[in-house]
Parts: C-alpha cells; sequence; structure tokens
C-alpha cells in the first residue's frame, strides 16, 4: 500500500460523490453518483462518523456507522453502535482497510458508552474476527395458497377486529407508533429513524431504484386501536386457459398481538387471484406455518443469520436484560481488541441482575463475540460448548446458562440497515 492510500476518519461534503461512487462499486450497483442520490445520502449520514479510504483522489473504501437502540430482552433498549455501508474495493483487498476502519469506529463507539456494535453481514466469515456474533436469525417462507388449507370466505377477523386498506400518508402517520410499540415487546428489534418511514413509503426514493407502490393494510382491533400493518406487492401473471397465477410479496407485516398477525396473514392468504405468498425476512418462530390448515404448504426459501452484535459494555448488556431465573456466573471473556475483555460476576434473577469484574474463578470461557451470539438469548450456551467453542470451567455452568439466557420466543430483527 503506498504512501498514496489515505484514511479518512471524517468526511466532508465534497468527499462524498467519490464515496458513493465507491460504495456502490462494492455493491455491485452502477458506479455512479447521482447527485440526487448523494443529497439523499448526506442527509442520512453523520459525515463525524462517516469514514472512507482514498487512494489519490479515488475512494477505494467505505464505512459508516450511526446511532441506534436494540431492544433487549424483557423490552428496555440499550444504545448501539450501528455499522452499515461497509465496502472495499475489489482493486484494493487485503490489505488491512476494513480492519483500520473498524478499529476506529469500535473505539469511538466505547468511548461513547455505546453497549454494543450491530450489523447485517453480507457474508458470514468477516466479521467474528472483530468480535461479533451473529444473535438473531431469519426465515423466508413461500407459501402454496391452494394448498394452505384457509377458506377464503371466513377471512375476516374472527375476534371483531377489522382490516383495511391505507395509503402511504397513514402508514407514515400511524406506522411509527405502531413500531415503538412491538419494539418494547419484542427483543431484537431496533428504532426506526424517520428517514426510514420516508424511504419505507416512497416519499423518498433513490434514483436508479425501481419502485413499485405497495398494498397498505392495517388491523384495528375491536376497541378501534391499530394493532397491525401489512404491506405487500403483487405480479400480475396469468397461465394457461386464463388462470391466475399472482405472486404476493411481504414487505411488511407487523403485529403487536397475535390477534393481529393472524388477521393480516388470514387476509393475504384470501386475495383473489394470489397463488402464492412470499413471506419476506420474518422470525425463525413466526406463527405463519402453524396458522395454516397444511404447514407443509409454507416451504422455507431462506434461512441464515440476521443481525450480528458485538458486545462493547458488558456490565451494561448483562444489566439491561432479564432473566427468567435466579443464578451466579463468572465469564471469562477474551478480546482481542482489548475493547470488553475481562472476568465477569454476573448475578441475576426475575428481579434484576448485577454484573462487575471479579478475582472469582471463571465458570465460562469464551471469546467476546459468543457473548454477542447469547445475549439475545437465541443460541444455546450448552451447544457452543459441545461445540468448543465455549469451556465450561465448572460442571454445570453451561446447563445454568441456558437456564438463564435462553428465551420461550427467538429474538426478531426485522430491519437491514
Amino acid at each position: 500500500m503506498g504512501m498514496a492510500v489515505e484514511l479518512r476518519t471524517s468526511l466532508s461534503d465534497s468527499d462524498l460523490t467519490s464515496w458513493t461512487i465507491a460504495l456502490n462499486t462494492g455493491f455491485l450497483r452502477p458506479p455512479e453518483a447521482p447527485k440526487e442520490e448523494v443529497e439523499l445520502r448526506r442527509e442520512q449520514m453523520d459525515l463525524s462518523r462517516t469514514q472512507g479510504v482514498f487512494d489519490e483522489d479515488r475512494c477505494v473504501a467505505t464505512f459508516r456507522s450511526f446511532a441506534q437502540r436494540l431492544t433487549a430482552v424483557g423490552g428496555t433498549d440499550v444504545p448501539a453502535d450501528a455499522i452499515s455501508n461497509v465496502a472495499v474495493s475489489p482493486t484494493h483487498r487485503r490489505r488491512g482497510l476494513l480492519s483500520r476502519m473498524m478499529e476506529h469506529d469500535l473505539r469511538a463507539a466505547k468511548e461513547r458508552g455505546d453497549a454494543a456494535a450491530t450489523l447485517i453481514a453480507a457474508e458470514y466469515p468477516i466479521y467474528g474476527r472483530y468480535g461479533f456474533g451473529p444473535a438473531t436469525w431469519t426465515t423466508e417462507w413461500q407459501v402454496d395458497v391452494p394448498r394452505a388449507g384457509l377458506d377464503p370466505r371466513h377471512s375476516a377477523p374472527v375476534d371483531g377486529g377489522r382490516v383495511d386498506f391505507a395509503d402511504a400518508d397513514e402508514v407514515r402517520k400511524l406506522g411509527p407508533a405502531l413500531h415503538e410499540r412491538l419494539r418494547a415487546q419484542q427483543h431484537g428489534v431496533i428504532d426506526r429513524p424517520d428517514s426510514w418511514w420516508r424511504i419505507g413509503t416512497g416519499q423518498q426514493r433513490f434514483p436508479n431504484r425501481p419502485w413499485t407502490e405497495p398494498f397498505y393494510v392495517l388491523y384495528r382491533s375491536p376497541d378501534g386501536s391499530v394493532d397491525g400493518l401489512l404491506a405487500y406487492t403483487a405480479d400480475d401473471r396469468w397461465e394457461g386457459n386464463k388462470r391466475p397465477h399472482n405472486t404476493a410479496t411481504v414487505l411488511e407485516l407487523m403485529g403487536v398481538t397475535p390477534a393481529a398477525e393472524r388477521a393480516l396473514w388470514h387476509f393475504l392468504l384470501s386475495v383473489d387471484w394470489v397463488t402464492r405468498v412470499n413471506t419476506g425476512r420474518r422470525a425463525p418462530d413466526d406463527l405463519l406455518p402453524l396458522l395454516l390448515g397444511d404447514p407443509r404448504a409454507a416451504q422455507v426459501s431462506m434461512y441464515a443469520d440476521w443481525l450480528w452484535l458485538r458486545p462493547l459494555d458488558v456490565p451494561q448488556l448483562l444489566e439491561t436484560r432479564t432473566y427468567p431465573v435466579e443464578g451466579s456466573l463468572v465469564l471469562e471473556l477474551h478480546d482481542a481488541a482489548g475493547l470488553a475483555g475481562g472476568r465477569y460476576f454476573l448475578e441475576a434473577g426475575p428481579d434484576g441482575a448485577a454484573c462487575a469484574t471479579t478475582g472469582r474463578p471463571a465458570d465460562l470461557t469464551m471469546d467476546i463475540g459468543e457473548l454477542g451470539t447469547l445475549w439475545l438469548g437465541d443460541e444455546s450456551p450448552a451447544r457452543l460448548a459441545s461445540l468448543g467453542r465455549i469451556a465450561e470451567e465448572r460442571p454445570g455452568a453451561a446447563a445454568l446458562a441456558d437456564r438463564l439466557l435462553r428465551t420461550p420466543r427467538r429474538p426478531w430483527c426485522p430491519d437491514s440497515f
């Protein structure tokens, strides 16, 4: 790497055009930076948290972060450092550029007091070496509607509620409060800034990215409260002797009650001419397959890791979440970056938790990324111990960690960033 390559840890407005071209190049989009895209990105970005590596005047690597709130087990949230727009030009790979940007960002996040860093990993093998672990998973189903076993003649909500079509203005007005209700009860959900709703409803659009206006549906409970939101698109396909074979694709299905989820799924699976439904990204334990008369009509089309988490403040993370039983553990955490390693004593129960550094003997030893995998309750400590990713220093400690950390329902992060 020559002297001309420069890491800029805080960008200026004049850097953004080259930075945007580098980002689009890395994500295999047209290598251009339309003025409208640059202006939209500038509106969303904190340039003091946006990095770029420049080879003379050309940007060859991109990275940015922003403030995020992440819901812990039990409904309280923690401050997180959300990492996005990571790209390194194919001409400058294997030069340590990502490592330099990541190190700067994580140290700044630690100094700010963020409890963790988060990201959505495009490729699985990259981020473990920086202390991240996969904390949530996501599933997509493709539903064969004629096999689903639901009677479209009885698609109205059975609880006395109702479903109504809405428009984008209504969604921008009602959606944020509904999402905050979801975030307060579903661990793994992240906050949505106002820009999310503007872009998600087409009010603001990236150039050269196609936009199809969705159908919006709201579910109202019997008392009139908006408890669910559905957004979907549909194609227009007919086969053979005038037979409809249309696919509805879910862009959003959010319900804060089981009744809302059931009503919205039943509505969508009863729309005339729709013979297939693509569910979009759902929680791995979504209600959908078991809502069907024939659950085999829902075939998994994707199951993959989603939100990755990197602990930065272990006591804050472990004290924020809730625990179903009483117990105590000493965790020895290895952190090659020196940000959050050490030995911690956790004393937890239904009434709260306390966590601090300790000199007591360790019960479990692991890399910091394994705690990232365990914190939201999705993975089994005993399973990781069987894989050799956790060392059980005291017999029974992994089983106790299972009882303390696992959750009845799996965490879910519905959003990308």
